[in-house]
């Protein structure tokens, strides 16, 4: 099953999509977080073709920050090696964890906002995200597949120079507000098997990343195991999963993205994000100096 948000009539309703169709929930189910909580309706959807609403991120509740995974593919956590600016790390041996500010999040067709004054070196980083939708605490990881919903896309921008700048803590880096896309759907677990998943990214048409799911260091499984350890996971809670190789920062030399860039993730059987990096004022009156 394929669920989506959408903006339909001035109003944001929640549905299942079927091809050029996406059926609407009855106003009473609530949001996409509530969908996860208390489960999917079963009947009572209003059709309606989705060339007459427009798609958004598919949480747009958040009780808590986005929870991140870093160097979940080995051969990005390899191509990183010396140009971390100094930075460097062992390679771990249990998932690196961060989280990004909720105002970061946008819509699969929205456009990133950016603005030189708050950083040089944009990045793009296809990921995979996790929905979580039962509620826990310390769950095994036999037990791991119960407590997801779905999966969608993520296109963690980053901002290297702030991740460096603040002592390589990567929050400041990854949270800039309106930069993040989202989504198209949340696909249910049964709909895909996710080693199979292709994952890859376009700048310009260009390919840049391309990897299966498998390679992932850490399975889903194993990052909820690890990060509900003693922490609750909340239903509605999203999780990105981390990116493969081919980010700007690692080529030689870097390629940041710039201005009119139109960066587009896909993967396969989860849709979808085609997003325009626009001009937007961030800095605005600040006095801080990049």
């Amino acid at each position: 099953m394929k669920l989506a948000t959408v903006l339909y009539k001035s109003e944001e309703r929640v549905g299942m999509v079927e091809g050029p169709v996406i059926r609407l929930f009855p106003r009473e189910a609530g949001d996409m977080v509530d969908l996860a909580r208390n489960g999917i309706p079963a009947c009572g959807a209003e059709p309606t073709p989705l060339s007459d609403v427009r798609v958004l991120a598919p949480i747009r509740r958040f009780r808590r920050d986005v929870l991140c995974t870093g160097w979940n593919y080995w051969d990005h956590f390899e191509e990183g090696i010396g140009k971390r600016d100094g930075q460097e790390v062992e390679r771990p041996s249990a998932p690196t964890f961060f989280t990004k500010a909720p105002d970061a999040i946008i819509g699969p067709e929205d456009d990133i906002a950016y603005d030189p004054r708050i950083s040089a070196k944009w990045d793009y980083e296809a990921e995979i995200a996790v929905i979580i939708g039962k509620t826990g605490r310390s769950i095994p990881t036999r037990r791991a597949p119960d407590h997801i919903f779905g999966y969608t896309l993520a296109n963690d921008i980053s901002q290297r120079d702030l991740q460096r700048r603040h002592g390589g803590q990567w929050l400041k880096g990854k949270s800039i507000d309106t930069s993040t896309p989202l989504g198209p759907f949340i696909v249910t677990p049964d709909e895909i098997d996710l080693p199979d998943v292709e994952l890859t990214s376009y700048v310009n048409g260009e390919l840049r990343q391309n990897a299966q799911a498998r390679q992932m260091a850490f399975t889903v499984a194993q990052i909820i195991a690890e990060l509900s350890f003693g922490m609750t996971l909340h239903a509605g809670d999203v999780i990105l999963t981390g990116t493969p190789s081919g980010i700007g920062m690692a080529r030689n030399p870097p390629v940041w993205l710039s201005e009119d860039d139109e960066v587009v993730v896909c993967g396969s059987g989860l849709g979808k994000l085609r997003n325009r990096v626009v001009r937007a004022d961030l800095a605005s009156e600040s006095d801080v100096e990049i």
